[in-house]
């Protein structure tokens, strides 16, 4: 039992990691236009060293991808051993049945799917971007989006499959009747054989 509540433990970390993830990657683009929106004196100034808004824009929008780009592939790493310390505490804990081993190894599959050949392909369509013309169509834009696209559909699918096995680990589920603990029939006058 207290291997069970480590595997969901491992679960809940990897499903916030991920939720916490997501929400850094959007807030620190968010945070450029924010600052630059509102600068202060100081920030003023430099923007305008730099060449102005756009410039300034250009210029942080790359130090936040750079960021993204690290973190992801830090988290991705982190992932992939929390995918299979789950997997191992699942089989030491006994949970071998093929819902719970299939659901974490399909997380684990999306994981290293992610990790191997979706991140590398956005970070170099990415870097490619980062100093083009912004809003000018091109097929490394177009790609691009895609690869991010996809990312984005199996980071759901990932934590769906998340959701189904914690829900799977904590409640509680019926346990078939054996021949050994079926109740025996009473006999008419009330005696068993």
């Amino acid at each position: 039992m207290h291997r069970t509540r480590i595997a969901t433990l491992l679960l809940g970390a990897w499903l916030g990691g991920c939720l916490f993830m997501d929400m850094v990657a959007t807030e620190n683009f968010r945070s450029v236009d924010r600052m630059l929106t509102t600068p202060t004196a100081q920030m003023k100034e430099r923007i305008q060293t730099l060449g102005g808004h756009d410039a300034a824009r250009v210029l942080l929008r790359y130090q936040a991808s750079e960021q993204n780009r690290q973190y992801f592939a830090a988290w991705e790493s982190i992932q992939i051993g929390l995918g299979l310390l789950l997997i191992l505490v699942l089989v030491v804990a006994g949970q071998r049945d093929r819902v719970t081993l299939w659901l974490a190894g399909l997380m684990l599959g999306v994981a290293l799917l992610m990790h191997f050949l979706l991140t590398p392909e956005i970070t170099r369509l990415g870097r490619a971007m980062d100093f083009g013309p912004v809003g000018r169509p091109s097929g490394e834009n177009t790609r691009f989006w895609i690869f991010h696209s996809v990312y984005s559909a199996l980071e759901l699918v990932k934590l769906g499959w998340g959701v189904a096995l914690g829900l799977w680990l904590v409640l509680p589920r019926k346990k078939p009747q054996t021949a050994a603990t079926e109740p025996v029939p009473a006999t008419s006058n009330g005696a068993s054989r």
